[in-house]
């Protein structure tokens, strides 16, 4: 029986599976609670032994020659399984002081496994992918896609049934979110509601995937990845002109490149046949990475630094495992070791860089590296997605390799001046050996990544964007796909979209589509008390994903509501509203990021994604709200819940200000009090209010009427730089900008419901 961790999820009363595989249900067990067994801990007891290597574990024991841990058929007689079935608490394992304890039913599957001949296979993220046949499911009329039979199939199992479908202002609330990170428009709300064909909603997502939005929403996931930001850090922490490659980003989603192009060019395009000028920039990707401008470095130290950082960052990134916890020595849990480290760090170990490439504040004192530069004439023609200011500071850091091959040597312990044996260019053969076809350079390892036999490529980045329009990954641990990261919940269901990603020449829209319009993904998110108490986390997905947006969807939702959003795409990053003092706090005092400069007029409006990121000092607002300070790559946002948050909603000057306009605003309006709080509410929540709800806005706002003074009232008011709209009654437009603030710290407008 083939599964990637299903058994893990059967209750205890469950009957065990017919067959029971070390690849999906006897990992967990042995890895986790029976290292005591072979582990420093074992009370000295066949120290060294591995239980998750096959001949090790047939093999006669060290210190009983007669005995073995594992015998295949014969339960009785294996010592694993006698240890852990052991009344005796000096041979009992785990032992006892370990705290640790297997059920009962994890034992039964031990002791079933043995007795089937305890058939060892690979981690199951290591097998390539098969498309599996679409599951039988009782309820055949609610799919709508082939995601909904796998899901559904699971809820079946489980005595769960699915959702309803959300009302239509929750879900295409709930739709401009995921595809553009902005709140539908009052416009399209108007029209999604009056659209009563059958195919409406599916007309609303083709919609959205067309405009330009779209592209800025699914970048934001990349940047983070990709650790883009506007400074070297460090401790000087310079300005760097990265910002033409996230344009890059933006533009690439917006085209729909295959995702197998897009990752190619950013690996590999200054190594294409007649590579070109956009090709190059794309290459800005692997040169985001921190670089020192420090006096006083050793300059192969840090050059070393940024060669693992594009290691790690390859193998979190876009292989989904943790390869540098190889750096040292050899993986302690998956089968990687140092050697095959070092082999995938010299296709990055050639690039004609050095440790420090300039000195902060002084001229270049290196010239020997890869960088381009975009002219006007560029950017008006195959750059013409990059908004290039009227300026001679626009210098890219990009890829580049020797005319000659460097060495690579396995580093003891991982230190840069303790050279070991010399490696070549190589990949870890337990995901895939490198095919000797291949070019043994970055162009070679793209190859590599694209084979279709390797079985981590799809697989990580169908789950990156499961993890974006649900909330959480398949695989849980989005960057750790080997033993010690979750279990697929749904591991058939991930093989087969997988799989129809790479047949259908690796689309990004198509998968979104997908995924947006299956059933399960146009759930309500209503839960009840029975399915809270069997299903907490949702696992099963019977129901709408609720989670809050990210950091910068926040403010864009703020900007887009309120009618204050620079919706220009692209460009350099924008300095917006901060609290004096806090680079000056951090600071060398050299550079030109050593002082904060606001930045004034439309460029205070543009989205969060192009706010400018200093490493030691990133985006307080956007920190608080769980942002990446994009020092290293990061495939998964922590969701954190904090008093600051509410804070940031009620005292935010972006937040205060954007209350004021859109009162401004609506006072304009020829209508009635109900209608402009209507209109507000839509416009932030993006639904009609309840009575209730309009009920308890009418009374407060006609409270704060009755209430403010106009001192108060306008002082209140002269927050934010935006023009303030003259011959309004302040007293009235105070009462209401205080009821749309209210509005904006309801959970309902930041949340994804």
């Amino acid at each position: 029986m083939q599964g990637c961790g299903e058994s893990t999820l059967h209750s205890a009363d469950e009957k065990l599976p017919e067959e029971v595989s070390y690849n999906f249900d006897i990992r967990p067990i042995l890895s986790d609670k029976c290292l005591a067994c072979h582990g420093p801990d074992a009370n000295k007891r066949e120290a060294g032994l591995r239980l998750d290597i096959a001949e090790n574990a047939f093999a006669a024991l060290e210190e009983n020659p007669g005995a073995h841990a594992l015998v295949a058929g014969k339960p009785e007689l294996s010592q694993v399984f006698l240890r852990i079935t052991s009344v005796d608490s000096t041979e009992r394992m785990p032992p006892v002081d370990s705290n640790l304890k297997l059920t009962e039913r994890e034992i039964a599957l031990i002791e079933k496994w043995i007795a089937q001949g305890a058939k060892y296979e690979k981690h199951w993220a290591f097998e390539a992918p098969q498309k599996p046949t679409l599951p039988e499911v009782d309820a055949a009329d609610w799919p709508r896609n082939e995601i909904d039979y796998f899901i559904l199939q699971k809820q079946e199992q489980q005595g769960l049934t699915p959702n309803d479908e959300a009302d239509k202002e929750r879900l295409l609330k709930r739709l401009s979110l995921d595809i553009l990170g902005l709140p539908p428009t009052l416009e399209m709300q108007n029209d999604f509601l009056a659209d009563d064909r059958p195919d409406a909603y599916e007309r609303m997502v083709d919609r959205l995937l067309k405009l330009p939005a779209y592209g800025e929403k699914m970048s934001l996931h990349w940047l983070d990845l990709a650790r883009y930001a506007d400074s070297h850090g460090y401790q000087d922490d310079g300005y760097r002109t990265q910002w033409p490659w996230r344009d890059w980003v933006i533009h690439a989603f917006n085209e729909n490149m295959s995702y197998k192009k897009f990752v190619t060019w950013q690996l590999a395009g200054d190594l294409l046949p007649d590579s070109n000028k956009e090709q190059l920039l794309a290459t800005g990707f692997n040169r985001n990475h921190k670089i020192t401008e420090e006096g006083g470095i050793i300059d192969e130290e840090y050059r070393m630094l940024y060669v693992t950082d594009r290691n790690d960052m390859f193998g979190k990134g876009l292989l989904g495992v943790t390869l540098e916890c190889a750096h040292c020595h050899d993986h302690k849990y998956d089968p990687f070791s140092q050697k095959e480290y070092y082999q995938m760090f010299a296709f990055f170990n050639n690039v004609k860089e050095v440790g420090r490439e300039s000195v902060i504040g002084g001229p270049e004192t290196y010239a020997k590296k890869p960088l381009m530069e975009i002219s006007d004439e560029d950017a008006e023609s195959i750059l013409s997605f990059v908004n290039k200011p009227d300026t001679n500071r626009l210098i890219v850091s990009v890829m580049g390799d020797l005319d000659s091959t460097r060495k690579t040597h396995i580093l003891k312990r991982g230190v840069y001046d303790a050279p070991g044996d010399e490696v070549q260019p190589g990949t870890p053969s337990a995901i895939l050996p490198f095919n000797e076809n291949y070019p043994q350079n970055r162009l070679g390892l793209a190859k590599w990544l694209f084979d279709k036999k390797n079985p981590l490529t799809a697989r990580v980045y169908v789950n990156i964007l499961w993890q974006e329009f649900f909330g959480k990954g398949i695989v849980k641990t989005s960057g750790d796909f080997g033993m010690q990261g979750d279990l697929p919940t749904h591991p058939a269901l991930l093989d087969w979209l997988a799989v129809d990603f790479m047949e259908h020449g690796w689309d990004i829209k198509r998968l979104v589509k997908q995924m947006v319009t299956s059933a399960t993904y146009r759930q309500s998110a209503i839960v009840s008390k029975q399915a809270l108490a069997k299903d907490p986390e949702n696992v099963y997905l019977a129901r709408g994903s609720r989670y809050r947006i990210h950091a910068e969807y926040v403010k864009d939702l703020v900007l887009a509501s309120s009618g204050l959003l620079n919706r220009s795409i692209g460009g350099p990053s924008v300095q917006p509203y901060q609290p004096d003092g806090l680079w000056e706090g951090a600071t060398s005092g050299r550079g030109l990021l050593s002082v904060y400069k606001q930045d004034h007029g439309s460029k205070l409006y543009r989205r969060g994604m192009y706010t400018l990121i200093k490493r030691t000092v990133p985006p307080p607002t956007m920190g608080i709200f769980d942002a990446s300070n994009r020092d290293l790559c990061e495939v998964k946002r922590l969701k954190t819940n904090t008093p600051l948050q509410a804070l940031v909603m009620m005292n935010d000057p972006a937040v205060l200000e954007a209350s004021r306009v859109l009162s401004a605003k609506l006072l304009q309006e020829k209508t009635s009090t109900n209608d402009k709080l209507i209109k507000a509410f839509r416009l932030i929540i993006c639904r009609t209010p309840s009575e209730k709800e309009l009920k308890i806005l009418t009374n407060y706002f006609e409270k704060q009427q009755s209430t403010l003074t106009p001192e108060a009232a306008r002082k209140m008011l002269t927050v934010g730089e935006y023009p303030m709209t003259k011959n309004l009654d302040q007293v009235n437009q105070a009462a209401l900008m205080r009821v749309i603030s209210t509005i904006y710290n309801l959970e309902e407008a930041i949340t994804k419901t």
